[in-house]
């Protein structure tokens, strides 16, 4: 498994930028893996976008993980702090699904972190991994194998076919590890109970 990804600066106009918010699947968006999914977008410009699905875990654990990739020899070995044994391992999206992300809270950088947004960074090496399995990595985070990319054009077609709702990331939301309920939570902050979401276009 391999964790290692360049990330080039996005260029363009980001005027209209929805970096730093959430994508909120509507009903139309019925296939797998995007169904039900909220995403946390990274970087949007004329050039694509490209972001994580952040509500659907991966069968393995952040211990296993850990383990498979050599940080520590067992998952009996690790003693992980607090901040290490709540980061959920999620399934980020259809591409390159053998590339580890880390999404994380700003306190914690390195030579290959990435500032997103307020308060969030992104950093795609196995450094903030050993980090985190020793108790110095960043407050809170979220592991993410693969990401969701748009290619120029194709998410601004989504969203006006009715694909996505759009709102501010809520951080609260984002690294929250009970999966199941940010569907639901990302909902709410557009005022919407997923049993009355109907399938009409909008965002805010």
């Amino acid at each position: 498994m391999k964790l290692d990804i360049d990330l080039d600066p996005v260029d363009g106009d980001v005027s209209h930028s929805l970096e730093g918010h959430f994508l909120i699947a509507m009903p139309a968006v019925a296939d797998e893996p995007f169904a039900r999914t909220v995403i946390y977008v990274c970087a949007h410009s004329p050039n694509g976008a490209m972001g994580f699905i952040i509500n659907k875990s991966q069968p393995m654990s952040f211990p296993a993980l850990l383990t498979q990739l050599g940080i520590v020899e067992s998952e009996a070995d690790i003693r992980l702090p607090s901040g290490g044994r709540e980061v959920s391992v999620c399934i980020g999206g259809p591409v390159e699904k053998g590339r580890g992300f880390v999404l994380h809270s700003d306190d914690y950088d390195s030579e290959s972190t990435v500032h997103v947004a307020d308060k969030i960074a992104l950093t795609p090496t196995v450094d903030i991994l050993r980090a985190i399995s020793e108790g110095i990595g960043p407050k809170t985070a979220i592991m993410a194998l693969g990401y969701s990319g748009w290619a120029p054009g194709q998410l601004e077609d989504e969203i006006a076919a009715n694909g996505w709702l759009t709102c501010k990331a809520d951080l609260g939301i984002v690294f929250d590890t009970d999966l199941d309920a940010k569907y639901k939570r990302a909902l709410g902050l557009l005022g919407i109970e997923p049993a009355f979401l109907a399938g009409e276009a909008g965002h805010a």
